[in-house]
């Protein structure tokens, strides 16, 4: 043994090493795991998260997580059309398969006669397969879906099992299982029989005869020649099956029929074993025929290229597109603070379960001046930016948050690029509410059923597919779906509603019915051609929420949103150009109203939106100056001194004199009245008006009895006296318990601090490169602990190895790092010393976590209860 010296070594990426006398070729997964370097590992760990959670032990482990079905499938989800369909062949095909045999089921053999029902493969289309198939190959390697030497491959077991074709689940290929597999539990005397009736020798046993009919079905000579000899009406059920579902209804199917027996097309191809039993009353095509009809392709059409967006639609001026969603930008920003504005002013309750109601649904609508889906659009952004959530009261509302006020002091860019962001990463699916969920009932704006996790994905994907469109190009959802089922054929997601109606021969086998004897059911339509999936909808979606949002301007892609995708730029300093400049004056008119020809200065708009209502909107904002507005400014603390001033100021017109006379006249009566809490009290300095209020029959219901000349009391509360006696046309005025008239603010309401709702995840997340340098230390350590030949040391039991402490700290972190072994002392809480043998994998908080040989376990040790560390010899 010797004592390690020197400075703590930097971690350094190396292969694992090739142990002496170890095959070339892997016999499993876990030995081709560990010839793979680190960089390999990081990839793999990096598309497939879920592998880490926990960190795996060992490679074994990890080796046995990568073949998990949970996992397999979520790497299969993942997948491109093309490198599924090569998945897909190699699971068509005898585990252990070349690349060439994969290829030639996807082309078929290049001077056999294809199927007249398959794509025609040109040369051009040949040599793309031929391309395009080592990056499949490499992309399934590299996600460990397949493993073994180049000319051996093999799926991992989760994935050869979840897409090798089978009679219950034909998958996309449509073929049946082997024939070795339809013909398990079948008697040794019905081989023989389907030998003899195929014209062949006998066998001496099971396994010979379904080698033998293997072989004849596989010898593309001798099953023409047997073809040749069926009746025109055999091979014409053949051809309803060859593409799938391979699968048939008939009567009695398992009963023994010989050659000469056969009466029906059927019983001719049962007895000769090309259609074989699947069930009591089902009948498949085995697997080796299928491809034999097909010519010898497992897929009716192969997609080794993505197809690329065909827009129909004439390119547009960039500079006209990116003016067009500048404007929609501005438009978003101005509604969404509207929004929350009004309900600032009157927040509606939360539903019971969760939620907006139907009724609070309209009446927003009807205050924007929109749709119904429109506005429950502009309610979910607001709630995914963390700008409204519920005040958790005990009757509990919807009201905007303090980062609203904070939002408000941003310049318009920026505000809009918060929007934006919060939009693109959310899950949340607006578009979701007020359809019928699985009960049958509607799901509610801002409920808890509008989360979609494939949202963000489609989001992305479809506005990434419109960034590498010439810029000014617009697309529409049907010419961008191609592409996208494409990248992701798995992801389609459930449908969000009903597809086509599928008649018997389209629902599969266990929907056909009775199926008179000699006959089958007709070729099934694909099923991904069956309804519509929620990636469909959900693309649909995204652009109308664009074009809404103002990420794209008339349909086509602006240059903000290029920056928001790429993060090349920031999306705020594009976007600031392309605004209009916010105006800091109106233009009063006689008539009581005032027109703001652009966008206003947010401070000016709020202050002109509480001492006016708007009356119309659009390119030019029209208010309208009532005596309820102007009171509304009054009670929010403002005087009439205060009002003529603003007006002044922000007017290129001097202040029309009627609307000078109504503030004036306004301000005069306002606070005259004065409003308290008895129950609540009515008081005021002159008896005569006191005496006017007590006569009017409108205030019945307020009970109202005067106690004093200059005081009424009232039997209602104070917030109803002051709505009634508003109603009568007074302008009283609220006051406190010591006399002093209290300010109302109309927008104070707001909910205590919160954050946005978290985006529901879609799977683990994206390890960082720390992390998986950390993980595949762990791991590869682990590994050489559990694969390393044990030797037991005979160091001197009186001699514990003994360094300083800052040596002993460096040699146990360069062991983690380096997945070596080391020698240590130890001296445990009693003061006993003794040696251990340790393979370190983490040094943190003063303590050693370690596997321990003799205990045979992870243990933790204390640093400074080690007494030193020395390596061990090889």
């Amino acid at each position: 043994m010797t004592t390690q010296q020197g400075p703590q070594r930097p971690a350094a990426r190396r292969p694992a090493p090739q142990r002496p006398g170890r095959a070339a070729a892997p016999r499993t997964l876990a030995e081709e795991l560990r010839g793979r370097a680190d960089d390999d590992l990081a990839t793999l760990l990096r598309s497939r998260p879920d592998l880490l959670n926990p960190v795996p032990g060992d490679l074994t482990q990890l080796a046995a997580r990568l073949s998990s079905r949970a996992s397999a499938l979520r790497a299969l989800e993942r997948l491109d059309r093309f490198t599924l369909q090569v998945a897909e062949a190699l699971a068509a095909a005898p585990d252990g398969a070349s690349p060439a045999t994969v290829r030639t089921l996807l082309t078929g053999p290049a001077k056999v006669k294809p199927h007249p029902d398959a794509t025609p493969l040109t040369a051009a289309d040949r040599a793309a397969v031929a391309a395009a198939l080592p990056r499949a190959l490499e992309t399934l390697r590299d996600r460990a879906l397949l493993w073994g030497p180049e000319n051996g491959l093999r799926l991992v077991i989760a994935a050869r099992e979840a897409l090798a074709p089978t009679a219950a689940n034909p998958g996309r290929t449509g073929l049946g299982p082997t024939l070795a597999d339809a013909t398990l539990g079948m008697s040794p005397a019905r081989l023989q029989q389907l030998l003899a009736s195929a014209g062949q020798p006998a066998t001496p046993d099971p396994v010979t005869a379904v080698a033998a009919l293997t072989a004849l079905l596989t010898d593309r000579a001798r099953c023409d020649a047997l073809l040749a000899t069926a009746p025109e009406p055999a091979r014409r059920l053949l051809d309803r099956l060859v593409w799938g579902p391979p699968t048939g209804t008939v009567p009695d199917a398992t009963r023994p029929v010989t050659a000469e027996d056969a009466q029906s097309p059927v019983e001719w191809l049962l007895a000769r074993g090309l259609l074989l039993p699947s069930g009591p009353g089902s009948v498949v095509l085995p697997r080796e025929l299928a491809l034999h009809l097909r010519g010898g392709r497992s897929h009716r059409t192969v997609e080794p290229v993505q197809p690329e967006p065909a827009p129909a639609g004439a390119p547009r001026d960039p500079q006209t597109v990116d003016r067009a969603a500048a404007g929609q930008a501005h438009t978003a920003v101005r509604v969404v603070e509207e929004l929350l504005d009004l309900w600032g002013l009157n927040p509606p309750p939360t539903l019971r379960a969760g939620g907006l109601g139907v009724r609070d649904l309209k009446r927003t609508a009807q205050a924007l001046e929109t749709t119904e889906q429109q506005a429950a659009f502009w309610l979910e952004l607001a709630y995914t930016a963390g700008l409204l959530a519920p005040d958790t009261e005990a009757d509990e509302r919807w009201a905007p948050t303090p980062a609203y006020d904070g939002w408000l002091q941003q310049d318009t860019a920026d505000r809009w690029t918060l929007l934006a962001e919060s939009w693109l990463a959310a899950t949340r699916v607006p578009a979701l509410a007020g359809t019928p969920d699985g009960k049958g009932k509607q799901r509610a704006a801002l409920g808890p059923e509008l989360d979609r996790t494939l949202a963000p994905s489609v989001r992305r994907a479809a506005l990434a597919l419109l960034a590498e469109l010439p810029p000014g190009t617009p697309a529409t959802a049907d010419e961008l779906l191609p592409t996208l089922r494409w990248q992701r054929p798995l992801r389609g997601g459930p449908a969000t509603g009903p597809g086509p109606a599928a008649g018997p021969t389209q629902a599969g086998p266990a929907s056909t019915g009775h199926v008179p004897a000699g006959h089958v059911p007709a070729q099934q339509a694909p099923a991904n051609g069956q309804g519509r999936e929620l990636r469909d909808d959900l693309t649909t979606w995204t652009l109308a929420e664009a074009e809404l949002l103002g990420i794209t301007g008339r349909g086509a892609l602006a240059a903000p949103a290029r920056a928001l995708l790429t993060a090349e730029a920031d999306p705020a300093e594009v976007l600031a150009p392309l605004l209009p400049q916010p105006l800091d004056h109106v233009i009063l008119q006689p008539d009581l109203t005032a027109i703001a020809p652009g966008p206003l200065l947010t401070p000016l708009a709020q202050a002109l939106a509480l001492c006016a209502d708007i009356e119309s909107k659009g390119g030019a904002t029209v208010y309208r100056f009532t005596a309820e507005s102007v009171r509304r400014a009054l009670d929010a603390g403002r005087t009439a001194a205060d009002l003529q001033a603003f007006l002044e100021q922000h007017s290129r017109t001097p202040v029309p004199q009627p609307l000078a006379y109504l503030v004036d006249d306004v301000a005069r009566r306002h606070g005259i009245l004065r409003v308290g809490a008895a129950s609540s009290y009515l008081r005021c300095d002159d008896p005569a008006l006191l005496g006017e209020v007590l006569a009017d029959r409108r205030a019945a219901d307020l009970r109202l009895r005067l106690l004093a000349p200059t005081v009424l009391a009232a039997q209602a509360a104070p917030d109803v006296l002051l709505a009634t006696l508003r109603t009568m046309g007074y302008a009283p005025a609220a006051e406190s318990a010591e006399g002093d008239v209290l300010i109302t603010r109309p927008d104070s309401h707001r909910t205590p601090p919160r954050a946005a709702p978290v985006p529901v995840p879609d799977g683990p997340p994206t390890p960082d490169d720390t992390l998986l340098a950390a993980a595949i230390r762990a791991i590869r350590a682990g590994d050489r602990a559990a694969t390393a030949v044990r030797r037991e040391p005979a160091p001197d039991a009186q001699r514990l190895p003994r360094t300083p402490a800052a040596e002993t700290l460096a040699a146990l972190q360069t062991a983690v790092l380096l997945g070596e072994r080391m020698w240590i002392g130890y001296l445990n809480a009693e003061g006993l010393a003794s040696q251990r043998i340790i393979d370190p994998v983490k040094v943190e908080g003063g303590f050693v976590t370690a596997f321990d040989h003799h205990a045979d376990e992870i243990r933790t040790f204390a640093l400074h209860r080690i007494t030193g560390v020395a390596e061990l010899e090889e």
